[in-house]
């Protein structure tokens, strides 16, 4: 499986109060995401903001999983951010977008895209992907593949990488029609894609 993957994300917002009203404020909202043995995993930890006895030094600290870093401003409030953008992948068959009403092809990455989030609800990222401080600004990327072998083959790629992900079986016909990962950081999964078309 390779080497695990770890990232972390931290964002400090905040505004100064005068230390008669707020000497110490203590924050946990920093996420850790683990990949092992196709599994992720999150974990929360603790940041403490300290206000001096006057307002105009502010000391930041932060600890997560790769160890500690400490920021400290004079009269400004600075930021430490390590993002990652969470995605969900779509492929479609390239035949079936030819082929098909595009309204059935888009109806069968629907159903795709909600049957991955919906399997995995319980998710620490996909509870990040439809919480309510991000439901409007979704990522999705959508690509392409040529036709049935190449979605199934997509699919065992998948599956063998540890990626969660639903291949859409349209009934009554049986026929694989696309695919849809849970959510995911755009770091761990990206590699899987690489070589697809994005779908026009």
């Amino acid at each position: 499986m390779g080497t695990p993957f770890c990232s972390r994300y931290a964002s400090l917002n905040f505004t100064h109060f005068p230390p008669s009203l707020a000497p110490a404020i203590q924050l946990t909202f920093n996420t850790t995401l683990r990949r092992r043995n196709g599994v992720v995993s999150s974990r929360m930890e603790s940041t403490s903001i300290s206000l001096s006895g006057d307002t105009s030094s502010t000391s930041v600290s932060a600890t997560a999983a790769g160890g500690d870093t400490t920021t400290t401003g004079n009269n400004s409030t600075e930021e430490s951010s390590i993002t990652d953008t969470v995605v969900q992948y779509v492929v479609l068959r390239r035949d079936l977008i030819d082929t098909w009403p595009l309204g059935s092809v888009v109806t069968q990455g629907c159903h795709a895209a909600v049957a991955a989030i919906w399997s995995h609800k319980d998710d620490a990222v996909t509870l990040q992907y439809c919480s309510p401080s991000n439901i409007d600004s979704m990522h999705k990327v959508t690509l392409e593949v040529k036709g049935e072998a190449q979605i199934l083959n997509l699919a065992e790629k998948l599956k063998a990488g540890g990626i969660a992900h639903k291949l859409w079986i349209e009934q009554p016909e049986n026929i694989p029609t696309c695919l849809a990962t849970k959510p995911y950081p755009k770091s761990l999964v990206s590699s899987f894609f690489k070589k697809l078309k994005l779908c026009k």
